[in-house]
């Protein structure tokens, strides 16, 4: 049987665990996947069931057993410059995904950093180790220089129970918050949303009271319990909408944030976007006072999950990015064989 007609069950594909709502996804393409877990740096070891559950077709293993594995991986799928160069050994089609944009990376992990520099060294290193980028948006393509292949995420609508909303009260799910302030536009958020009761859910151990869903089901009954959403994002260094904002216009929450030109978000249809925190906050209460008018916001925020960010429409294009990967890595193997050299040298560039 041909490579070309090989059913994607006979193939395995390594991933480094990210964010397991992301990884999570890759259960729809058909492959076995092996993924890497307990990698520095994460602030939980093995796989965050209160995220998302394993996919049945994966299995988990170290980042020793990965590249001890005699399995012969049909891609392997990376996150940043660290999981490449750990995998540097592996001759098999190489992905790094490009999740965050340049600005926010540095803000966040690399405050000293010249973006400049930063950027110019994640395009040595992938030419140097032949590797295919994907960028989950063209906003973060466009911020690292890589534009070739964009793949949004995707989202089953049919995956969240339908909208409630009995709940007279804003929600929002992010990680990490105190450390990410100003990506977030924090400051907007709280002048906003002051004196509107907001349930904050995400792993923050250093804000009281505010806890990670105990698993994806208990996330999906407190989105679709809610009235509505808050997203809100400094354009310079995050985008306008991520998993999570998706998730909960994928239950039929309409959203509340600032204006950015990212977002999937049409004012007054499916949400409401406003630079101005008292008229955002004014926005919050008219959906705290009138729960159809979010019902029917929602319905059209859920509309535009289906539409833009649809479950199929990632499965067909990551697994067209697997094999455009899979035709650089041909390529470059057939060029250094006639060239006499290596097509994957040794190589030492800086973490």
């Amino acid at each position: 049987m041909t490579e070309k007609n090989t059913p994607t069950r006979d193939k395995t594909l390594l991933v480094f665990n990210c964010h397991e709502p992301w990884v999570y996804q890759l259960g729809s393409l058909g492959y076995r996947l092996d993924v890497i877990v307990d990698l520095k740096g994460k602030y939980n070891l093995g796989w965050d069931e209160r995220m998302r559950p394993l996919p049945a077709n994966a299995r988990l293993l170290t980042l020793p057993q990965a590249l001890a594995s005699r399995t012969d991986y049909y891609a392997i799928i990376t996150h940043n410059v660290t999981d490449l160069m750990d995998v540097r050994e592996r001759s098999e089609p190489k992905i790094l995904v490009l999740h965050h944009t340049l600005e926010g990376r540095v803000e966040e992990e690399h405050p000293d950093c010249d973006p400049r520099a930063f950027r110019d060294r994640l395009h040595q290193y992938v030419e140097l180790v032949g590797a295919h980028v994907v960028a989950t948006s063209m906003y973060k393509g466009e911020s690292w220089g890589f534009t070739e292949d964009i793949v949004h995420f995707g989202i089953d609508v049919n995956d969240y129970p339908p909208y409630s909303g009995e709940k007279a009260c804003g929600v929002r799910v992010c990680n990490f918050i105190n450390s990410r302030r100003r990506i977030l536009r924090w400051d907007f958020h709280e002048k906003a949303f002051q004196g509107i009761p907001v349930t904050l859910v995400g792993h923050n151990p250093d804000i009281p009271g505010v806890e990670a869903a105990r698993d994806w089901n208990d996330l999906k009954k407190t989105l679709q319990s809610h009235r509505f959403y808050i997203h809100t994002a400094d354009p310079r260094l995050e985008g306008g909408f991520n998993m999570a904002s998706a998730e909960a216009m994928a239950t039929g929450l309409p959203v509340l944030g600032n204006r950015h030109p990212t977002s999937p978000v049409r004012h007054g249809i499916s949400g409401f976007l406003s630079d101005d925190p008292d008229e955002l906050r004014r926005y919050a209460r008219i959906l705290l006072e009138d729960r159809d008018l979010a019902a029917l916001m929602g319905q059209q925020a859920r509309k535009t999950i289906s539409e833009k960010f649809s479950l199929t429409r990632f499965r067909t294009s990551f697994m067209r990015s697997i094999e455009i990967a899979r035709r650089k890595w041909r390529a470059r193997r057939i060029t250094s064989a006639a060239a006499g050299t290596n097509p994957w040298p040794p190589v030492a560039v800086g973490r």
